[in-house]
């Protein structure tokens, strides 16, 4: 698909690792953990205009072990230290942000945008944003 580098599978497994070692360390805060794109954990359906966004749900804990996109970081909005947590983040980087409903992704938007964020999506809920990136939804 043009737009984004064809996935390659050892990548894509070492990319899964990342992100699983990322949830792993939830518990700690999401510092430290290295940004997963929609291209990495893509098999090759996803919408090219989100290729290199690093994908941020912005639920709770309990709501994202429920189910979330693959690949996705849990940034929990409602949480005191989330603007703490967002400044370790690239604020140049390219942004997809979903919630439930899409109340809380705009919340989180507009807190992103107010401390240097520049590239942000708001997708709105879990679903529409696996409709509209192409990403399967998945349970921890």
């Amino acid at each position: 698909m043009p737009g984004w580098a064809h996935p390659v599978i050892h990548q894509v497994a070492i990319s899964r690792v990342v992100v699983l070692a990322c949830v792993a360390l939830l518990a700690v805060g999401p510092v430290g953990c290295s940004s997963t794109t929609v291209s990495d954990v893509a098999d090759g359906q996803v919408d090219a205009s989100f290729a290199d966004a690093i994908i941020i749900d912005v639920r709770t804990p309990e709501e994202f072990a429920a189910g979330h996109l693959d690949g996705a970081l849990l940034y929990n909005v409602q949480d005191p230290s989330f603007e703490a947590n967002i400044a370790a983040l690239d604020a140049t980087a390219t942004y997809v942000v979903y919630c439930r409903s899409g109340n809380r992704s705009a919340q989180a938007i507009e807190r992103m945008k107010a401390v240097g964020f520049t590239t942000l999506t708001d997708l709105g809920s879990l679903q529409n944003a696996s409709d509209e990136t192409g990403i399967a939804i998945v349970q921890d």
